[in-house]
């Protein structure tokens, strides 16, 4: 492609993407089709001859873009929130550009020392200890697969990477009975296996019970097991459950054991002086992950993953083969050493212009708004007949149920509160998603979205009120319900 006809098309591009972001929210949130109905328009053999960019991007919009759900919709209250900025897209359009690879400090020199420099930022913006050193996961499984082949190094004395897993007494590790699937993925494939996780009952608040920690890890050792790692959760997926740091550290600390805090989505209210008490105990945690790509306006994929003792991730992760020697030496940081895959990207541009663009205090603005209509929601729900909060709201996350008057039967709430999270996601309006709070079925709504207003929660929850009568089969009819 010349130069000319790229300039051409890259303007064309912005300029739709601009309006995409402008008008996101004509669109329906959630994709409005079937399994395979993107498939069956695309043919099943590649191209003999290029196309025209024009031709391609028609394609785009006509067969892909209808199979998109829009995770920047003002009205994506599903999982946890994917911020994408424009400060962070033009960034990212830089990042593809250049196409470096920041493996090591040669391969990019800019790329090492502004990944060190705006970490360094982001230690002091969330009020993490300055020993604290770090590193740009892909995500916040990578960095608690990190952690637990650490804390296997550390608990074998270096025998886990050389001579493997077998050569010891089973490892165990512990975690919240609310933890994310992450650490069951990790145990299986750091090779600890599902077998040696243990799950913790959790409190009235859905926090891990620290005596019930302290009870399992010396019945482990009585076992003849080796305990290894714990690992802490700041907002739990289902709930946002906050573990309680101070008293998990005091175990973690007499009993020898890796601790590693999860606080993928809730990491970033930490910019927020207010949500630091969650933080308690902190100097005495080995590494601590958060996602920026979640709720910092930073798209994905960027998790900032904190280490106290850098030393024992590069021992647990280090290969130098000849062909990865490079002049610096130790002079520098090598990031490949810090992480699962060799190949990095250049995640720490979209970072730097993030942080340059909204600063400390348009960060914190976004943050305080969504936990505010979070709080408005919760008395919103509090005050609708027939609906009762799940638990407890945790900063922007409300999760519910609908459990009408006159309904006593757990199994007939259970379903209708299946029918209508379907009933939700089917018309388009609005996007949520499912859980299970005390083994019963629940919603979640999780305030997010960068556009997210006042007016679009008033919206969604007039909706589904008005959807929550036309599953209970007891109700008067309401009528057809709005879009």
């Amino acid at each position: 492609m010349e130069s000319e006809t790229f300039r051409a098309h890259a303007h064309a591009f912005v300029d739709w993407m601009a309006d995409y972001l402008a008008h996101v929210e004509r669109r329906p949130v959630r994709a409005q089709v079937r399994p395979g109905d993107i498939a069956r328009l695309l043919a099943a053999e590649p191209p003999a001859h290029g196309e025209p960019i024009s031709d391609i991007f028609s394609a785009f919009e006509r067969d892909i873009l209808p199979g998109v759900t829009h995770w920047q919709h003002p009205r994506f209250f599903a999982y946890f929130p994917a911020n994408a900025s424009p400060p962070s897209v033009l960034a990212e359009m830089l990042t593809a550009v250049l196409g470096v690879n920041c493996m090591a400090w040669e391969t990019s020199p800019a790329g090492t020392e502004l990944e060190t420099r705006v970490l360094a930022w982001l230690r002091q913006m969330v009020g993490l200890p300055e020993s604290f050193e770090g590193v740009i996961q892909d995500s916040a499984s990578s960095a608690t697969l990190v952690a637990l082949l650490a804390a296997c190094e550390r608990v074998t004395g270096g025998a886990a990477g050389t001579r493997g897993l077998a050569a010891n007494r089973a490892l165990t590790v512990y975690a919240s009975a609310e933890t994310h699937s992450s650490i069951d993925k990790g145990m299986m494939v750091a090779g600890l296996g599902l077998e040696n996780l243990r799950k913790i009952p959790t409190d009235s608040k859905f926090a891990l019970r620290p005596e019930v920690l302290a009870e399992s890890v010396r019945r482990d050792r009585d076992a003849g097991l080796l305990p290894a790692c714990v690992v802490a959760t700041l907002g739990t997926t289902a709930v946002g459950g906050i573990d309680p740091l101070a008293d998990i550290a005091e175990i973690a600390r007499r009993e020898r054991l890796y601790l590693h805090v999860d606080a993928a989505w809730a990491g970033s209210a930490l910019v927020c002086e207010e949500f630091r008490d969650m933080l308690a105990g902190v100097g005495e945690v080995d590494s601590f992950v958060f996602n920026p790509h979640k709720w910092l306006l930073t798209n994905f994929d960027c998790s900032a993953h904190f280490v106290r003792d850098m030393a024992e991730v590069e021992r647990a992760l280090t290969v130098s083969p000849a062909y990865l020697r490079t002049a610096a030496g130790d002079r520098v940081v090598d990031y490949r050493n810090r992480s699962v895959p060799l190949g990095r990207r250049f995640r720490a541009l979209k970072l730097w212009f993030v942080i340059r663009h909204y600063g400390v205090v348009g960060l914190q603005a976004h943050i305080r708004r969504h936990v505010g209509l979070a709080r408005d929601l919760e008395a919103r729900i509090r005050n609708t007949p027939g609906f009762v909060l799940a638990a407890p709201r945790s900063l922007s996350l409300v999760t519910f149920r609908y459990r009408p008057d006159g309904v006593a039967d757990a199994e007939a709430i259970d379903q209708m509160n299946r029918q209508l999270l379907a009933r939700v996601n089917e018309g388009g309006l609005a996007y949520l998603s499912p859980c299970e709070v005390r083994g019963r079925f629940a919603l979640r709504l999780a305030i997010g979205a960068p556009e997210t207003q006042e007016q679009h929660v008033i919206e969604v929850w007039d909706h589904i009120t008005r959807l929550a009568a036309q599953c209970n089969p007891a109700a008067p009819s309401a009528g057809p319900a709005g879009t």
